[in-house]
C-alpha cells in the first residue's frame, strides 16, 4: 500500500481490479463456440474465481498465487483458451511482497502443467497443447510481471529506508541540541546560583556564630538556593537523558507550601481524596503550577496569605492557588513567561488552566488534569 493510499481505498482499488479481471477472463470465454455442459460451467467458474481471488492479494499473496494458478489450470484442461492474466497478477502481488523463490518455483510448475492440461482437455494433440499453453502463458509477460514487482519492492524498500534515516538524523539533531542547551545552562546559571547559596550559607553560619538572630529573609535565600541547585541539577540531567533521581511531585507539594511560608507568607495546604494512581507527568505538573504561583504571589502580589487547594478525584485532579494579594480585575496582569508556561504544560496533558484577578481582590489559578493524560 503506498504511503498517501488509506485501507479502505486500497481494499476498493483491489475489489476494482479484481472485478475487472474476473470480467474480462469470462468474456474471453463466453466468446468461444460453447455448449452448456458441466465442463463448460466448471471452467467459467474457474475463470470467475482466478479473478476475483485477486482482491485478496495484498493480504495473502502467495495463497493468491496459488488460487490463481490452480484455477488457471483448471480451465485450460476444461478446454478453455484464455490467457492466464490473473496469475500475472498475483505474480507481481507474490514479488512486490518479497516472496521470490516461492514466486520463481510456482511459475516453473505452471510453465510444466498449462501443457499437460491442454492435453488433458481431448482437444489437442501434442504440438496444439504446447502452443496453447505457450499462448496463455508468454514467458515474456510472465518476466516482465516478476520484474515490475520487484522493482516496486525495491522502491518501497529504498524509500522506507530513506525515512528511518530522517527519523535518526532527527533524534540526533535533537539530542545534541539538549546537551548544547544542558551546556550553556550549566556554563550561565550554576556559577551563580552557586554563589548565592554559598553566601547565605556563609552569611547565616556567621550570624549564628555571633550570637544574632538570623532574619528569615536571609534564611528563605538560603533555602532558595539549595532548591535552585536541586532543581538546576535535575534539569540538567534531564536534557542530558541521564536522570537517575525521580522528578518532584505531588508528594513534594507539601515541602514547598512550607518553604512559602517560611518567608513570612501565610501559605495553607489542602488536599482531599486519595492520591493513589496519579501519573507521574501529572504529578510533576502539579508540583510546577503551585510553584511558579508561590513565586508569582511572593514577587508580584504582595499578599499576607496564600491558600492551595489539591481535589483528587477519580478522573482527574483539580488545583486552586488563591492569594489576597492587590490584583483586582480592573487592573489584570499581564500574563508572563511563568504563567505562559504553566498554561503549556496544563495543555500538553489535556487539561485547562484560568488564572485572572479575584473579584474579592487577590489573585486565583485554578487547573484540572485528566489522569489519563499523563500515562
Amino acid at each position: 500500500m503506498s504511503a498517501g493510499q488509506s485501507p479502505v481505498g486500497a481494499r476498493f482499488g483491489d475489489w476494482v481490479i479484481a472485478v475487472g479481471v474476473a470480467a474480462a477472463l469470462l468474456v474471453t470465454g463466453l466468446s468461444g463456440q460453447r455448449s452448456a455442459t458441466n465442463l463448460d460451467l466448471l471452467g467459467y467458474a474457474l475463470l470467475t474465481a482466478g479473478g476475483l481471488a485477486l482482491a485478496a492479494r495484498r493480504r495473502s499473496p502467495v495463497a493468491v498465487l496459488a488460487v490463481t494458478g490452480l484455477c488457471a489450470v483448471g480451465y485450460q484442461a476444461a478446454g478453455f483458451d484464455v490467457p492466464v492474466v490473473a496469475y500475472l497478477f498475483a505474480v507481481y502481488a507474490a514479488v512486490r511482497a518479497g516472496h521470490r523463490t516461492v514466486t520463481v518455483a510456482a511459475s516453473v510448475a505452471m510453465l510444466a502443467m498449462l501443457p499437460l492440461a491442454a492435453l488433458a482437455s481431448g482437444r489437442h494433440d501434442t504440438g496444439e497443447a504446447f502452443a496453447q499453453a505457450r499462448g496463455a502463458l508468454e514467458l515474456a509477460w510472465l518476466i516482465a510481471a516478476g520484474a515490475a514487482g520487484e522493482a516496486l519492492r525495491q522502491a518501497e524498500r529504498r524509500a522506507d529506508e530513506a525515512e528511518r534515516t530522517r527519523e535518526e538524523t532527527a533524534r540526533r539533531r535533537a539530542d545534541e541540541e539538549r546537551l548544547h542547551i544542558a551546556r550553556e545552562l550549566h556554563d550561565s546559571l550554576t556559577h551563580q546560583i552557586s554563589v548565592i547559596k554559598v553566601q547565605a550559607e556563609v552569611a547565616v553560619h556567621v550570624a549564628r556564630k555571633r550570637g544574632e538572630q538570623v532574619p528569615e529573609a536571609l534564611l528563605a535565600i538560603q533555602e532558595a538556593g539549595r532548591e535552585a541547585s536541586r532543581e538546576l541539577r535535575a534539569t540538567l540531567e534531564a536534557l542530558r537523558d541521564d536522570d537517575t533521581t525521580p522528578p518532584r511531585g505531588l508528594d513534594d507539594v507539601p515541602e514547598l507550601v512550607e518553604r512559602a511560608s517560611r518567608t513570612g507568607l501565610g501559605a495553607t495546604l489542602t488536599i482531599e481524596g486519595q492520591r493513589h494512581g496519579v501519573p507521574a507527568a501529572v504529578g510533576r505538573t502539579v508540583y510546577r503550577i503551585v510553584q511558579e504561583s508561590l513565586t508569582n504571589i511572593a514577587r508580584h502580589a504582595d499578599a499576607g496569605t496564600a491558600s492551595v487547594r489539591i481535589e483528587c478525584r477519580p478522573d482527574a485532579l483539580a488545583i486552586r492557588i488563591d492569594d489576597d494579594g492587590r490584583a483586582t480585575p480592573d487592573a489584570a496582569p499581564t500574563p508572563g513567561v511563568g504563567l505562559l508556561g504553566m498554561r503549556e504544560r496544563v495543555t500538553a496533558l489535556g487539561g485547562r488552566l484560568r488564572a485572572e484577578p479575584r473579584g474579592e481582590g487577590g489573585f486565583t489559578v485554578q487547573a484540572e488534569l485528566p489522569l489519563d493524560g499523563g500515562s
